[in-house]
């Protein structure tokens, strides 16, 4: 009778954990730096917690959303994490909103900014002399598009203005989560030609946690004070 040799025990293979780069020992040290006037105090947090948390952010920021393609990006990205130490304690918890959304958010919106900074700075540095003739329609057609741009930022940068005569005092929790957010929104418009109307919402809804219906539910409320602002808008009133 042959013995069949016994199967080794197949071990079960253990799934790699998810090393998390921002977590809530980071909001925490986050909150304290805002919070604390220790100048002692906030270079611990930052250099133990804050700085290599933010530092990858931007790294993968700058990856997941393609702004590599800048020509100088090795330099944009140092500069922005420059910029964000010098607005870490504007970070207000009270506003309802987690750090590590709200400073992704802002971060990503600065890389859009350089984004259009660069395309613009292309766009002036053409010879018109030099072109052709469909080469000059096509600069002529870019340039009224530029026109049009400037118009959005300036209704966009009007609308913030007319933002913030309204009364936050007075709405309920979830409607000033909504105002905020659209408030940081707001702050940065080149973000708003990008995004289409999903993406706006899916980006209300990580800054505020609230789900898409009540993200939805308090936008309603500001529809009426909107479409009296776009109005005078487009009847030169403002």
């Amino acid at each position: 009778m042959i013995m069949s040799k016994p199967k080794k025990a197949v071990k079960p293979r253990r799934k790699k954990q998810k090393r998390l780069y921002f977590t809530q020992v980071h909001e925490d040290a986050i909150i304290e730096y805002a919070k604390t006037e220790s100048h002692a105090r906030r270079t611990e947090l930052y250099v133990n917690l804050i700085g290599p948390a933010l530092n990858e952010m931007v790294d993968k920021i700058v990856f997941t959303y393609k702004f590599t393609t800048l020509s100088n990006i090795t330099d944009l990205r140092e500069e922005c994490k420059i910029w964000l130490t010098t607005i870490l304690d504007k970070y207000d918890q009270s506003k309802g909103y987690k750090a590590f959304s709200y400073f992704s958010v802002i971060t990503k919106n600065w890389f859009i900014h350089k984004v259009k900074v660069q395309q613009k700075k292309r766009f002036t540095e053409v010879d018109l002399d030099n072109m052709s003739r469909d080469s000059e329609l096509e600069f002529m057609s870019t340039q009224n598009q530029w026109i049009e741009e400037t118009s959005k930022a300036q209704f966009w940068a009007c609308l913030a203005e007319e933002m913030a005569c309204w009364n936050p005092e007075g709405m309920k929790d979830n409607e000033k989560k909504v105002y905020e957010a659209v408030k940081i929104l707001l702050a940065h418009p080149d973000d708003i030609e990008i995004f289409n109307k999903k993406a706006i919402y899916l980006y209300l809804r990580e800054i505020t946690g609230l789900n898409t219906k009540q993200v939805v539910n308090n936008l309603n409320k500001m529809r009426v004070k909107y479409r009296t602002f776009k109005v005078k808008w487009e009847d030169g009133k403002i």
